[in-house]
């Protein structure tokens, strides 16, 4: 089945939502998504979006904050430009009728770790979830999006693929898609490709992400030809609830913005030797100081305190998340929360310029499958929400122009061909390998790595990857088999990247290379795939 639009966006979180609703009055779009539209990393995103509002902030100071938190190596330009379109982006969302919490007259701000002031525009402690629904809801309602639930894209089409006369420029044609419904892999070709397709945390044994991010973008990118950067720089989320019902449920960066403590099982508070901000320190100072925490004392976790805060104010700042721990037997305004860290989101990712455009021709990124600079070694709290919106919009602009040349480039493409594969009898391949990836990632290519680490992973990736080549060429694609493959291929991609860092920095940091290295290290590390 062949199906051609202008715009093939991939992904429905803010990025991929924000960019459709645009487009969609210059042509027609296609939006695929793996499950339910709202299923996205944006709809679990409790704390907010960081952006400029209060006129007790500045740009200047947000930018600070934000190259402070990214370890020297943030793109200052991209920075700047990310923060002040902050507040257009913002007057964008509340016009496609996202609701943020309102305090009197002004919207209610809130701060968090590494901000030095009050510019977290949220909705209650569901941010993202009414983010998502303003987004959904307005491109239902949009006559030119078609949204195709359920479908799961398994490779970028690219002009170099099927050119049958060398040498032939290579671009973006649009990409293979596996209905997983209907069981049937779908020829979908537009004039431009939006990747929108979020992080890459179930790389990880543990990660507050949902089931979807297994890093598709990254992966599909890598292997079409584009240009990878910065994937050593995973950050891990300080405090995601230790519990065996929970899940990996987050325990927002606000709780702690609000006045909460991180402390020992006998009840000392330890943040402060560790950073001067104390709990308000950036993530990978507080995610470390856990893990360093936890292996001094033994302990499976540490606690995190907001009970001398009044009861009631608690509860009606945190509504979700008071009442999903209460469910799980814990209150939190009388007693601690037992957390861990957990992989959250991924800095690095597609390496695109400012307008969300990578180096293969058709083809552009936005959101967290990507790497702007913005982040640098370690992402600031709430400004991917804001990334994502900013680059939409500039990605919007940039493609509407783009379209025009490119409509006039027509080629032919051929529909997916499954060969002599045949359905699989041993999904244990699948299931055993899915397993060894995300636990020798989690105790390898962790919050702590050494060389022999990260050795030893890129052994078993290496082989893993064999394995699953062998494999999927031989069976039926089933959206299992494509996940395997996509974690496999970030996972190879992290650990190059982290062996070419030979120091600590940020999200980054190994024990046989300890210390920040100014001067001879690499600025941003990239990876393309040799053909």
């Amino acid at each position: 089945m062949r199906i051609e639009s202008d715009f093939l966006v991939i992904g429905s979180g803010i990025a991929g939502l924000s960019y459709a609703l645009q487009a969609a009055d210059h042509g027609r779009v296609a939006l695929v998504t793996k499950y339910d539209v709202s299923e996205s990393a944006t709809n679990y995103a409790q704390g907010g979006i960081a952006s400029v509002i209060s006129s007790e902030d500045s740009f200047d100071a947000h930018i600070n904050d934000t190259m402070v938190a990214g370890a020297g190596i943030c793109h200052e330009d991209v920075v700047r430009m990310v923060v002040e379109e902050g507040p257009q982006t913002i007057r964008n969302l509340i016009d496609w009728g996202v609701k943020f919490t309102t305090k009197g007259s002004s919207y209610d701000l809130t701060r968090e770790g590494g901000h030095s002031a009050r510019r977290i525009l949220h909705a209650e402690d569901i941010t993202g979830r009414e983010i998502q629904r303003a987004l959904v809801e307005a491109a239902r309602n949009h006559k030119n999006i078609t949204i195709h639930e359920h479908h799961i894209a398994i490779d970028l089409i690219t002009s170099a693929k099927i050119c049958n006369v060398p040498p032939c420029e290579n671009r973006c044609l649009g990409a293979y898609v596996l209905d997983i419904k209907g069981k049937v892999v779908k020829t979908f070709s537009s004039q431009i490709t939006l990747m929108a397709s979020g992080g890459a945390g179930k790389v990880y044994l543990y990660t507050c992400n949902p089931d979807i991010a297994s890093g598709d973008g990254v992966a599909m990118a890598y292997r079409a030809g584009a240009t990878i950067a910065n994937m050593e720089f995973m950050q891990f989320h300080p405090t995601t609830l230790f519990h065996p019902q929970g899940k990996s449920f987050l325990i927002s960066e606000a709780v702690r913005g609000e006045g909460a403590i991180l402390r020992r099982r006998d009840g000392t508070a330890f943040m402060e030797k560790y950073h001067k901000l104390k709990d308000l320190a950036p993530r990978d100072i507080v995610a470390r100081a856990i893990d360093n925490e936890m292996k001094i004392s033994g302990d499976d976790c540490v606690f995190l305190d907001i009970t001398h805060e009044p009861a009631d104010v608690v509860r009606n700042r945190f509504p979700n998340i008071y009442q999903t721990c209460l469910e799980l037997g814990l209150d939190m305004t009388s007693e601690w929360l037992p957390v861990v860290p957990a992989a959250h989101y991924l800095c690095g990712g597609v390496a695109v310029n400012t307008n969300g455009e990578t180096d293969l021709k058709a083809l552009y990124a936005i959101g967290e499958v990507t790497f702007t600079g913005l982040h640098g070694a370690n992402r600031l709290a709430s400004n991917s929400l804001l990334e994502a919106a900013v680059y939409a919009n500039r990605a919007y602009r940039h493609t509407v122009e783009a379209i025009k040349q490119l409509r006039q480039e027509a080629v032919e493409i051929p529909l997916w061909n499954s060969g002599t594969a045949t359905n699989s009898d041993e999904m244990v391949v699948v299931s055993n390998n899915w397993d060894e990836i995300r636990r020798f990632m989690w105790n390898y290519v962790g919050i702590v790595r050494s060389d022999k680490r990260l050795a030893r992973a890129m052994r078993r990736v290496e082989l893993i990857q064999s394995e699953i080549e062998e494999y999927y060429w031989n069976v039926i694609i089933t959206s299992d088999l494509i996940e395997l493959r996509n974690i496999a291929t970030v996972a190879q991609l992290i650990v190059a990247c982290a062996q070419m860092r030979k120091e600590s920095r940020g999200l980054h940091y190994t024990i046989d290379h300890p210390e920040r290295d100014d001067v001879n290290c690499r600025h941003d590390t990239f990876i393309r795939k040799e053909f």
